[in-house]
């Protein structure tokens, strides 16, 4: 059979509309033997280069192409006439030779750059500009001629057919006829239409099928994702839908079958895919050209740059380096000599420089610079040029595992700025190579396998209760599938069995499950390419504006772009606050360059696991590894940053390092060659480089090869491990290490690989660790001001650091008009609020204020502060929002009383400014002018709010209480009966049960498959928040009890959520009724000095009035003899408040002790 070739298909990159994967349409392309594919996604070519590497993988001609949009006039004009439909044509380009690839770049682009209009848009005066080596076709019906075609206006359809015949030439502009057997339809009225407009004008026709999907029987779950795209219900009568199920992706024979009697189209499919030649092999490294001085060439200048680095940093460490006695200047000459000439072999100087330019640039403007991360920490080069701040040879950090000169790839060096001013860097670099030169990265979002379940739930109308159940099924890690999940968890294989409904949920999500679902902007990745990008790959606008490459971090590099990550990391942020707040308050000036490492209080700090808002140190596990471990040195630090990650703590080697640490077991090495690699880990393999150096040490690989073993063992590839196994034996026996012990220790690495972890990453990050560390040890009140700042906007980490201030001593003081700056500042040893933490005050109204304070001094009442603020921007809302959260309580006045008087002060405020302006005041003197009445400021004599609408106001200004917490009066109940809180809830895995307190936040009700309702819970403790999940039968018998700012005990199952703790609650009690239900046993402390033998008849009675379950006993005591008495067994009581206070009433105060646990047994 004559082979066909499909040249209009449609990945999952038109995005909610294509529900194939670029690899299933080259698969099934070479599986029925077809020649060549071609991929056209709607306006887009974001699989362009995954597509190419596929097919040429697969031997299948790649075609690239695109369906775009054609303004019906010109591209610019966005003014609305008619529906949006209306407002753009469709049309197949398909790229003939490179030439064409590059001009289908550039239009693709400015379909997004230009003519962007609810689709990306080009107009044929673009199309004509970019129109060699382009093969069109007509497209579906909504192309232009198809769709003249149909309305009957053959002249049109005509017209439109011969402009794009002279664009694009005579033998470049197909007809596409399509036929998906939909019997009588717009389809075979058009295909009529187009063969006689064919025959008419000598026009050659080209058969296609609009491929949407891969197979016939993904058409529903096509239908399901328009449905996700579109906002709709699959059972929504008028909507967007394909009609039939003939959009796949047919073989040779069931397109010849459909296009019988179009034998030319048919055999056009193959002639216009034998014309197509392209070659996006890569063309090395396009890096942009960095300017040296006069005089000097790339290279000359990238050392000498290189070596004056290196000796300012000798002069600063170097005697220090000297002392330790475990390297000389010789050293790091012999090492800097040995990169340099990796460097300049493998042609990256300009990269470096290109690097250190924009770090310096950002140091001499202030923006703090992290110490590093990844790999690039191994680089003696980047440690010079202050690329990285970490020592390689001092951290025995490896070269090699950042730059391997027998593997030919750009270097990748990711740096951390400040977040706050992450983007002045970027800013910098695209002035200096050119704003055509520089985007940021696109990146693209998947329907994961929580996720899809949720989309398609919603779209097939299943209860939101049953959905989410079966998503709660699927473990909640980066990495799980729906497959996994069907493996491993027997409830979610039982709800597919037995509910028709959820088999349909999961078996659609399947098929969608991986489709990509959205494009966004990479929050890190930027290119800068030597000429516009546009010769290189296609642009796209985002949401927001923002111009990012259409091909993701992967692509870009494998087509030689110079790739840079500028991460923001809040931690560099809060240091540079406090680091400048110690500086202008203390007048100390701390040197990170300088910070010794060796502090005890710092690492006394990290031993007491007091790490709460210590970098990467603070989760509630990591703080009870450093509690045991109680780490000495910054290599300690490392070594837990590296092993505190799910494998190692699965495996046990996290405790297994410990005990080693302790003394507790033997640290052994299988050679003693290992000793020197492995004495800091305790013999233990903790990184990459370690397997790197065993095997250069014992087999004889070079550092370069020891990475390519490295990068295997983390594969996994049978073949390529045997092929290394084989060459380390060979070395290890060459070197006289006998076989078994040679074997042994292969082995080991290979175990270990799979948990080993990049040292230069981790000892980059520690660093950053210790520095956070020493400032919160060292100037604890300064960390915390400057901790609260940095987290401001993130309410629970806020509510968090209160209490951790509370545990550490300090106070926090409440927000004052009169004291507080913008952000948390330090007071003496206290800690005042800033003003931006007060909602719905603007950092204008903020700074209208503090401009007003500096000129004109403190406020002396609401109406002092009107009168010299900008009203525009300090308005009724903001007033009443610091009333409420008590900034204006230093006017020494009840809050009640202050929002009394918000429109009063307003209005004088208001009359004042005007006639300021007009300058009737200057004119009158002192005389003039408003004059401020007596009763301006009196205040009206009203009571101050209740203590619950106190605590209610500064929850809706602040996000959280302040002066204090409703929980406040449970603390008693909280500790007794509770046994975690929101926090530490989150490291409580899914095993056991828990009982935790709150306040009830929030109520979302929902109704499961059956109807019946259930509801979802926000509670919130003075530490942050949880999700608790009421299910039907609870939620019935706690109706009554379930309202907002109700205190309870929740009882339950824990399960990890995404974000926050989650409980699927078994039991809920009111706080106020948590003694008389959850109290097991009461003990009455009768001291018989003082009781009287009268009162035994009322103790009896009132025991007997209020019988329970909860057993009692009485401890009798006098000075000479203390006895324990216990009623008969069958006398149980209910220990309700008003029994309490009795019983204490008669027998004392303090008597009665209430505990959750039974009495023991008496024998």
């Amino acid at each position: 059979m004559r082979p066909f070739v499909h040249l209009h298909n449609h990945s999952d990159f038109s995005l909610l509309d294509g529900a194939s994967r670029v690899e299933q349409i080259v698969e099934l392309a070479a599986r029925y033997e077809m020649p060549a594919v071609a991929l056209t996604d709607h306006g887009n070519m974001f699989g362009a280069i995954n597509f190419y590497n596929a097919a040429k993988k697969a031997g299948v001609k790649p075609i690239l192409g695109c369906e775009i949009y054609v303004a019906p006039g010109s591209r610019f004009d966005k003014s609305p006439n008619g529906s949006v439909a209306d407002t753009n044509n469709h049309l197949v380009l398909l790229a003939e030779t490179d030439e064409g690839y590059g001009n289908l770049v550039k239009l693709v682009s400015a379909g997004f750059l230009e003519g962007f209009y609810y689709k990306p848009r080009i107009d044929k005066e673009l199309l004509a500009e970019h129109s060699k080596g382009l093969i069109g076709l007509s497209a579906c019906l909504k192309g232009e001629v198809p769709q003249a075609a149909l309305r009957g206006d053959m002249p049109k359809a005509m017209k439109a057919a011969g402009v794009y015949r002279d664009i694009l030439g005579d033998k470049n502009f197909f007809l596409e006829i399509q036929d998906h057997d939909l019997g009588l339809s717009d389809e075979t009225t058009v295909n009529t239409s187009l063969m006689e407009l064919a025959r008419k004008e000598g026009i050659a026709t080209v058969a296609t099928n609009d491929c949407h999907y891969i197979a016939r029987e993904d058409a529903e779950a096509h239908d399901i994702l328009l449905c996700i795209g579109t906002g709709k219900k699959v059972a929504d009568e008028h909507r967007m839908r394909y009609p039939g199920d003939q959009f796949y992706f047919k073989s040779s024979a069931e397109m010849a079958s459909l296009f019988q009697g179009y034998g030319e189209a048919y055999d056009n499919t193959l002639a216009i895919a034998e014309r197509v030649n392209i070659n996006l092999e890569r063309k090395g490294f396009q890096l942009p050209r960095f300017e040296v001085p006069e005089g000097e060439s790339v290279d000359s200048y990238f050392e000498r740059v290189v070596q004056e680095g290196l000796a300012d940093r000798w002069r600063l460490h170097g005697s220090a380096i000297e002392e330790l006695g475990r390297h000389s200047r010789s050293d790091y000459d012999r090492r800097l000599e040995r990169e340099l000439g990796v460097i300049r072999e493998m042609g990256f100087p300009s990269y470096f420089l290109i690097t250190w330019d924009f770090i310096r640039f950002a140091r001499e403007q202030g923006i703090p610079v992290g110490p590093g991360r990844g790999s690039a920490a191994g680089s003696l080069v980047a440690y010079s040029l202050r690329i990285t701040d970490i020592d390689p040879l001092e951290h025995d950090l490896l070269f090699e595992r950042f730059l391997n000169p027998g593997r030919k790839s750009m270097p990748d060096i990711d740096i951390d700025f400040c977040e706050a001013r992450r983007g002045e860097v970027i800013d910098y670099v695209t002035e200096k190579y050119g704003r055509d030169n520089v985007a940021q990265i696109i990146t693209f979002g998947t329907m994961k396998a929580r996720a899809v379940i949720r989309d398609v739930g919603r779209v097939l109308d299943i209860p939101y209760a049953d959905v989410d159940r079966i998503a709660k099924m699927i473990p909640a890690t980066p990495d799980a599938t729906l497959e996994s999940a069907l493996e491993e968890v027997q409830q979610l294989r039982d709800a597919i069995e037995n509910e028709p409904q959820i088999r349909k949920l999961v078996e659609s999500a399947k098929r969608l499950e991986g489709v990509s679902r959205h494009a966004s902007t990479h929050a890190a990745g930027v290119v800068i390419a030597p000429k516009p990008l546009t010769e290189y790959l296609p642009l796209h606008r985002g949401s927001k504006g923002e111009i990012t490459t259409q091909y993701d971090m992967r692509n870009c590099e494998e087509i030689g772009l110079l790739k840079m990550d500028f991460l923001g990391l809040r931690t560099l942020t809060l240091i540079d606050n406090c680091i400048k707040m110690i500086a202008r308050q203390l007048g100390v000036q701390i040197d990170l360059d300088t910070l010794p490492v060796d502090d005890k209080k710092t690492y006394d700090l990290f031993a007491r696991g007091d790490t709460f808002g210590v970098f990467q140190f603070e989760s509630e596990g990591m703080r009870d590894i450093l509690r045991r471990f109680k780490p000495e040195k910054l290599g300690d630090l490392t070594a837990l940053n590296a092993l505190y990650r799910p494998g190692p703590i699965r495996s046990g080697m996290i405790d297994d390092f410990i005990k080693r640490k302790l003394g507790k077991v033997a640290v052994r090495y299988e050679l003693p060659a290992l000793e020197e690699i492995l004495e800091d880990t305790l013999g233990v393999i903790v990184y990459q480089e370690q397997v790197m150096q065993i095997a250069s040490k014992l087999s004889g690989f070079t550092l370069g090869e020891a990475d390519m073993l490295r990068r295997a063992m983390g594969k996994k590839k049978a073949e390529v491990m045997q092929a290394q196994r084989a060459k380390f034996m060979a070395g290890a026996l060459k070197n006289e290490i006998p076989e078994k012990k040679a074997t042994k220790v292969f082995d080991l690495m290979e175990h270990f690989a799979g948990y080993g972890f990049n040292k230069s990453h981790s000892a980059a990050y520690a660093l950053l660790a210790y520095q956070t560390g020493y400032l919160k040890a060292n100037y604890p009140v300064f960390f915390m001001a400057a901790l609260l700042t940095s987290e401001k906007q993130n309410t629970d980490k806020v509510v968090q650091y209160l209490s951790s201030c509370k545990g550490m001593g300090l106070e926090v003081l409440p927000p004052d008009i009169n004291e507080s700056d913008l952000d948390f500042a330090v007071v003496g040893e206290k800690i005042r609020f800033g003003l931006a933490a007060v909602k719905n005050v603007g950092v204008s109204a903020i700074e209208s204020i503090l401009a007003a304070r500096q000129k004109c001094g403190r406020f002396g009442s609401p109406a002092d502060l009107c009168e010299e603020v900008d009203l525009r921007l300090v308005n009724k809302r903001v007033l009443e929002s610091l009333v409420k959260s008590g900034s204006f309580d230093a006017f020494g006045a009840r809050r009640a009383q202050l929002a009394a008087v918000v429109d009063r002060a307003l209005d004088y405020g208001q009359q004042v400014q005007r006639e300021r302006e007009s300058g009737q005041g200057s004119l009158f003197g002192d005389m003039g002018g408003v004059r401020r009445s007596p009763e301006l400021d009196r205040l009206p004599d009203i009571p101050e709010w209740s203590e619950s609408e106190l605590l209610a106001n500064e929850k809706a200004t602040l996000g959280f209480f302040l002066s204090g917490h409703p929980l406040d009066a449970y603390q008693t109940e909280i500790g007794m009966y509770t046994t975690c809180d929101t926090k530490s809830l989150l490291d409580k895995g899914e095993e056991g049960e828990v009982a935790i307190a709150g306040l009830i936040a929030s109520i979302r009700t929902l109704r499961t498959r059956k109807g019946d309702a259930m509801a979802v819970l926000r509670l919130e403790d003075q530490n942050g928040s949880a999700e608790v999940v009421v299910f039907p039968d609870l939620y019935r018998d706690s109706f009554g009890l379930l309202s907002n700012d109700v205190a309870v005990l929740v009882k339950g199952r824990p399960e990890i959520g995404e974000d926050v703790g989650k409980v699927l609650a078994s039991k809920i009690v009111p706080l106020d009724e948590v003694r008389q239900r959850e109290a097991g046993s009461m003990k009455v402390n009768i001291a018989l000095d003082g009781f009287f033998e009268d009162t035994l008849p009322h103790l009896r009675e009132l025991l007997e009035h209020h019988r329970g379950d909860c057993e009692i006993e009485f401890e009798l005591a006098r000075e000479d003899f203390r006895v324990v008495f216990r009623p008969h067994r069958f006398l149980r009581v209910e220990p309700s408040p008003d029994l309490v206070t009795s019983l204490e009433a008669m027998c004392g105060e303090g008597s009665v002790e209430l505990s959750r646990d039974r009495l023991p047994s008496s024998g």
